[in-house]
């Protein structure tokens, strides 16, 4: 996802997405995954100079990226979408208090697992397939993609605001997928979110996807394996719980009862409960079609003092 976080620092991406033939380039991109010059040309009624320069304002503002590949034909410039989802904060003046921090798929704090499950490095497999023990292998803090049939992984998010701040929103951007054996295009899972033990919603899966490689997998992945997943937004402020802008649950921050001296924590999980129960994958930089690990990114409020944020100073520390 890229994220305009004040209307001033997009200007560039918005002068990119003012033309119809770059828009036009964008939908070719998200309907083929990737394509060459000569394609995006033939398919615009182009000549090769004149998509060169399209294309070319879309890769300076980030919307596309290019990599050169060996064709039939000689070296051939493939262009595929940097990210699918663009973000927007039009509250210029609260979007600068925010942080964001991305957090590597191995750095879980804590999880729980069933085969068939697995993790993987961007050089190797850690361990064996399908041995839970190996989730406890120091390399572990290198994996960029891991997968379970049923159990959890949680994370360990900083809290970094200080006395008179206060959360506003918590957000969380990670691609996801199903696990099956092999891969299964059609295999539904029902995966939860939770905050501090508070489970703030799900969502389904559509499934394990295989049919093509992922865009970020490395030469030695094998094909027979899952590909790449779909990027999801999860959202929890006061009005709600959200993912891509759909409510999952009437879960607010107040209900997780959050401030500065909290301890922050995000489970994903999948369980036993029907009627998909079919795990759950999750892929870092260098796997499937997104180049992110786990983004996380707090926004939160400053106020004049410690009295105005809502805080008791008389509060014990034992709050979270």
């Amino acid at each position: 996802m890229i994220y305009i976080k004040d209307l001033r620092s997009g200007i560039d991406i918005f002068k990119a997405l003012s033309s119809e033939i770059r828009l036009q380039i964008l939908e070719l991109l998200a309907n083929n995954e990737e394509l060459n010059l000569n394609e995006l040309a033939g398919r615009l009624k182009l000549s090769n100079g004149a998509i060169t320069l399209h294309v070319k304002k879309l890769e300076e503002c980030g919307l596309i990226e290019i990599r050169t590949a060996v064709g039939k034909h000689g070296i051939q410039k493939l262009c595929y979408l940097n990210k699918d989802k663009l973000m927007v904060d039009l509250k210029s003046k609260e979007a600068d208090n925010l942080y964001e921090v991305e957090i590597h798929v191995g750095h879980y704090s804590d999880y729980k697992t069933h085969p068939t499950c697995g993790l993987a490095t961007k050089d190797s497999i850690i361990g064996d397939f399908d041995d839970p023990r190996y989730f406890a292998d120091p390399q572990r803090i290198h994996a960029e993609i891991i997968w379970l049939a049923e159990g959890f992984l949680e994370y360990r998010i900083p809290n970094y605001l200080k006395a008179n701040h206060s959360f506003r929103e918590i957000q969380f951007s990670l691609e996801l997928g199903s696990e099956a054996p092999g891969f299964n295009n059609h295999y539904p899972s029902d995966i939860h979110f939770s905050i501090n033990g508070i489970e703030i919603g799900g969502w389904t899966s559509p499934g394990d996807f295989g049919d093509v490689r992922g865009t970020f997998n490395p030469d030695w992945w094998p094909p027979h394996l899952n590909q790449y997943g779909m990027l999801k937004l999860i959202r929890v402020n006061s009005e709600g719980s959200f993912i891509d802008g759909c409510r999952i649950s009437d879960v607010t921050l107040k209900d997780i009862q959050l401030d500065y001296r909290s301890e922050l924590t995000f489970r994903i999980a999948v369980t036993d409960r029907p009627p998909n129960n079919r795990g759950l994958t999750l892929f870092g930089r260098h796997f499937g079609n997104y180049a992110q690990h786990l983004l996380a990114r707090v926004l939160y409020n400053v106020h004049e003092n410690e009295a105005s944020s809502g805080l008791d100073p008389t509060e014990s520390l034992s709050i979270k």
